[in-house]
């Protein structure tokens, strides 16, 4: 086969072979491609897109007039460390960790319009945008008391401005919030003013509370005193009205003469002392 008639190795029809072989492995190497698992193929013709896209698997294409580009439909995370100001205009400093994917329908689309280099592009520009927006509508202490709402805001809004571009928002995380040290003094110093009113205020109802029992009890004693002494007053003149009317004059007069001794009074002026004692013997 490589020989000529004269029975010589033919070295120009080897060559030749060898370059057919080339260049049809060339060919055939150029009109396959393999799309990997958790990818999509965008199909480019002479450099413009087509809007079909390669699924996973084993593909045709023409080659020297096609070429594929992978786009890679995986979740993705990035990590933006920025800065924004809150609405009582506090500098907040901080890192949101975005996980996100392209969705499969939407890769020629987002290669035509963006190209391979979306998160540099596309997402952590609408991350910053996003969380300045947001952020601007919450002051300092609201960003750390109300963080969860915050995140779901944030993740809201991010989707609904990268979700034209078939970029979808998995989960978005707040790793954290910092702010200026004066700010942070500032906090401390009202959390500590606070804490001493608290205190202040506790210890005057204390106060208070001991006060008002101090005084219950006072009227308390006084009504008790009060009334202790109108049942004796009660009592005395009770008995005292029951001996009265117990008292006859018979009893009286026994009662005067148990204690005479017997001697008359002293006195002139006629017999009338007399009369008195003869009329208590009566």
């Amino acid at each position: 086969m490589f020989r000529d008639k004269a029975g010589n190795i033919a070295v120009g029809k080897i060559v030749g072979t060898i370059v057919l072989l080339v260049v049809l492995l060339v060919i055939i190497s150029g009109s396959v491609v393999v799309v990997e698992a958790g990818q999509t193929g965008v199909v480019l013709t002479f450099g413009r897109v087509s809007p079909v896209v390669l699924q996973e698997g084993f593909h045709f294409k023409i080659p020297f007039a096609q070429t594929v580009v992978t786009i890679n439909n995986r979740i993705v995370k990035t990590e933006v460390n920025t800065e924004a100001f809150s609405k009582d205009l506090q500098t907040v400093s901080t890192v949101i960790a975005v996980n996100y994917h392209i969705n499969k329908s939407s890769s020629a689309e987002l290669y035509k319009q963006v190209g391979l280099g979306y998160d540099d592009v596309l997402v952590i520009p609408a991350i910053n945008e996003v969380l300045k927006a947001v952020t601007a509508n919450y002051t300092a202490q609201q960003l750390v008391s109300s963080r969860a709402d915050v995140s779901i805001l944030l993740d809201e809004n991010l989707n609904a401005k990268l979700n034209a571009y078939g970029v979808i928002v998995d989960d978005l995380n707040i790793i954290n919030w910092d702010f200026t040290e004066e700010y942070i003094s500032a906090i401390e110093a009202k959390q500590v003013a606070e804490q001493n009113l608290i205190k202040t205020r506790t210890e005057q109802e204390q106060a208070l509370v001991i006060a008002n029992t101090e005084a219950q009890k006072q009227v308390i004693a006084a009504k008790a005193e009060a009334d202790k002494i109108k049942l004796l007053a009660d009592a005395t003149a009770s008995s005292n009205m029951t001996i009265a009317e117990s008292l006859s004059d018979i009893l009286i007069r026994y009662e005067l003469l148990q204690k005479w001794d017997g001697q008359l009074p002293k006195v002139t002026g006629g017999a009338s002392t007399f009369t008195e004692i003869s009329g208590l013997l009566k």
